[in-house]
C-alpha cells in the first residue's frame, strides 16, 4: 500500500488534471500555467521520495500551495456554475420576452393589417367623395345662379321695347381706326363682360382711346346691347355684335364649326353611355361646343382693318392701365402672352398627345405653355403667316380627337408654335379660379388677374378671398341687378 502522503499527493495530481480539462479553469491561462507548474513540483516530490522520511523540507509548502491553487480552481468552478445559472435565467427571461414580443408583433401585425384595410376603405371613400365633389363642382360651374338667368331676360325685354334709334351706340365711325386701342371680348355672360369693360376703363389713363369689340351669341346679344346702352363705358367706345351676323363663319369655311355641330362630337361630350364618349366630367361643358370659344382664331376676319387687337377673356379683371401693351414690340411674333411653365403641368405634354407621331415629330413635350385670357395679337403678322390656315389644317387632322381632346389652348399652342412672344408675368396673373394659394403680392401687382378654372367669382363656389377683386367693379345698386337679386 503506498504511504498516506503519497495517496494524498496523487489525489491532488488527479484533481489538478481534472481542473485542467474543465472549461471554467481551462480558459484561464494564468491559472492553468500556475497549475501545471504545481503539478510538476508535486511530481518531482513523488519521484524523489519513497517514504515520509525522504520528503524534502519544502514538501509541505508545495502541498499547501497545490491545495490553495486547487481551492481557487474549485471557486472558479463554483463561480462558473453561478454564471451558467444566471445565463440560463437570462436566457429563459429573454425567451419569455421574445415570446411576449412575438405575441405583441403578431398583435401589431394584425393591427397593421386592420389599419391597412381601414386605409384602403378610407381611400376608396375619398375617391368616391372626390368624384362626387368634382361632379358637383362641374355641375355648379356650368349652372348659372338664378340672378344671372334673370338679368339677360330682363335686359332683353327692355331692349326690344326700344325703338331702332335708341338701340344704337355712339362713335361707331371710329371702330376701324387703327390708331386706337382695340379690345376683343367674346362672351355670353352680361355681368362678366360688364366687369371686364368697367375695370379696363376705370384703370385706363386714356379711356377715350379704348374701343371694345364685344361679340355674343343670339341668346345674349340683345341683353348685352341693352346693358351697355344703359351703362355706357365712359369715354370709351363699344361695339356689340351677334356672331350670327358673321355669315362667312360657316361649316364650309371652318372645320371646327363643322365638327362642333356633328353628332359624334355631341355624343362625345354629352352622352356618358356612348362608347365614344369620355368619362371625364370636364368635357361635359357646353363651352366646348360653343363657337364663341373658338372665335379667337378668326380675329383678322372679324377685324380686317385693324393691325393689333388685345384679346381678353370674360373671367378677368383689369387692375392697371394697359396702354403700354400696344407699344410692345412682338419681334415678328403673332401672339404676345404670359408663359405658364413655372409649373411642370403647364408644358406641351400636358395638353397634346405625344404618343401620336404627328405631335411627337413636330413639337417638344417640354416646351413652355402660355395662357389665353390676355393676349396681344399682331393681325398683320397673323395674315402674313397665314395663321388661320394653319389652325384649319390642324383642326382637320384632329377630327377624331387623337391629337388633343378639348378646348382652345391645345390648338392655340400648336397653331402659334414658335410664333409667341413672352410677356412680363405682371401683365397677366393666373389661377384665381382654382388655386387658393396665389400670392396676394402677385395679385395686387398684376395688370390683369384671371379667374381661370371652375371657381368663377360670380358663382357660389368662387374662392371667397379672391371675389373682392372682381366685386369691386360690379355696380350692385344698379336697378337691373337689384331686380334680379344679384348681391355681393
Amino acid at each position: 500500500m503506498p504511504a498516506a502522503w503519497e495517496r494524498q499527493l496523487r489525489d491532488r495530481l488527479i484533481k489538478a488534471s481534472v481542473y485542467l480539462s474543465l472549461p471554467a479553469t481551462k480558459n484561464n491561462r494564468r491559472f492553468t500555467r500556475e497549475l501545471r507548474m504545481r503539478i510538476k513540483e508535486v511530481q518531482r516530490v513523488l519521484g524523489d521520495a519513497i517514504k515520509d522520511s525522504d520528503m524534502p523540507k519544502n514538501a509541505y509548502e508545495k502541498w499547501k500551495a497545490m491545495d490553495q491553487l486547487l481551492e481557487k480552481g474549485k471557486q472558479m468552478q463554483y463561480e462558473s456554475a453561478n454564471e451558467v445559472k444566471k445565463l440560463r435565467a437570462m436566457l429563459h427571461s429573454t425567451e419569455e420576452q421574445l415570446r411576449v414580443h412575438k405575441k405583441q408583433t403578431m398583435s401589431f401585425a394584425t393591427m397593421v393589417e386592420k389599419l391597412r384595410a381601414m386605409l384602403h376603405s378610407t381611400e376608396e371613400q375619398l375617391q368616391v367623395h372626390k368624384k362626387q365633389t368634382m361632379f358637383l363642382t362641374q355641375l355648379t360651374a356650368k349652372t348659372l345662379p338664378k340672378g344671372l338667368h334673370c338679368l339677360p331676360l330682363r335686359l332683353t325685354t327692355e331692349y326690344y321695347n326700344l325703338n331702332s334709334s335708341e338701340q344704337q351706340f355712339p362713335n361707331q365711325e371710329i371702330l376701324d381706326n387703327p390708331l386706337l386701342h382695340h379690345i376683343a371680348l367674346f362672351s355670353d355672360n352680361v355681368l362678366a363682360a360688364a366687369v371686364v369693360v368697367n375695370s379696363t376703363v376705370t384703370n385706363s389713363k386714356h379711356p377715350s382711346k379704348l374701343v371694345f369689340h364685344l361679340v355674343s351669341d343670339r341668346l345674349s346679344y340683345a341683353a348685352m346691347r341693352m346693358w351697355f346702352l344703359v351703362n355706357p363705358p365712359g369715354k370709351a367706345t363699344i361695339q356689340v355684335q351677334n356672331i350670327d351676323e358673321f355669315t362667312w363663319l360657316n361649316s364650309s369655311y371652318s372645320p371646327v364649326l363643322k365638327q362642333l355641330h356633328s353628332q359624334s362630337m355631341i355624343d362625345y361630350y354629352f352622352r356618358a353611355h356612348s362608347a365614344n364618349s369620355d368619362s371625364n366630367l370636364k368635357y361635359r361643358n357646353p363651352k366646348y361646343l360653343s363657337i364663341l370659344n373658338h372665335l379667337r382664331f378668326y380675329l383678322p376676319e372679324i377685324f380686317p382693318k385693324l393691325n393689333k387687337v388685345l384679346f381678353l377673356d370674360d373671367d378677368i379683371v383689369v387692375q392697371k392701365d394697359l396702354t403700354g401693351l400696344w407699344s410692345l414690340d412682338l419681334k415678328g411674333k403673332v401672339n404676345g402672352a404670359v408663359e405658364t411653365c413655372r409649373e411642370s403641368f403647364h408644358r406641351f405634354d400636358t395638353y397634346l398627345n405625344f404618343s401620336n407621331p404627328l405631335i411627337s415629330n413636330n413639337f417638344d413635350p417640354r416646351a413652355c405653355g402660355w395662357a389665353y385670357g390676355m393676349n396681344l395679337f399682331d393681325l398683320e403678322e397673323w395674315k402674313r403667316q397665314n395663321i388661320t390656315d394653319v389652325y384649319h389644317s390642324w383642326q382637320k387632322l384632329n377630327h377624331d380627337r387623337q391629337l388633343w381632346k378639348l378646348g382652345t389652348l391645345p390648338p392655340g399652342l400648336i397653331t402659334l408654335w414658335k410664333r409667341t412672344h413672352p410677356l412680363d408675368r405682371r401683365w397677366h396673373v393666373l389661377g384665381l379660379g382654382y388655386n387658393p394659394n396665389v400670392s396676394q403680392i402677385e395679385i395686387e401687382r398684376g395688370a390683369v388677374i384671371h379667374y381661370n378654372g371652375n371657381m368663377k367669382p360670380w358663382l357660389e363656389i368662387g374662392i371667397p378671398k379672391y371675389r373682392k377683386y372682381w366685386a369691386k367693379y360690379v355696380d350692385y345698386v344698379n336697378v337691373y341687378l337689384r331686380e334680379c337679386n344679384i348681391n355681393p
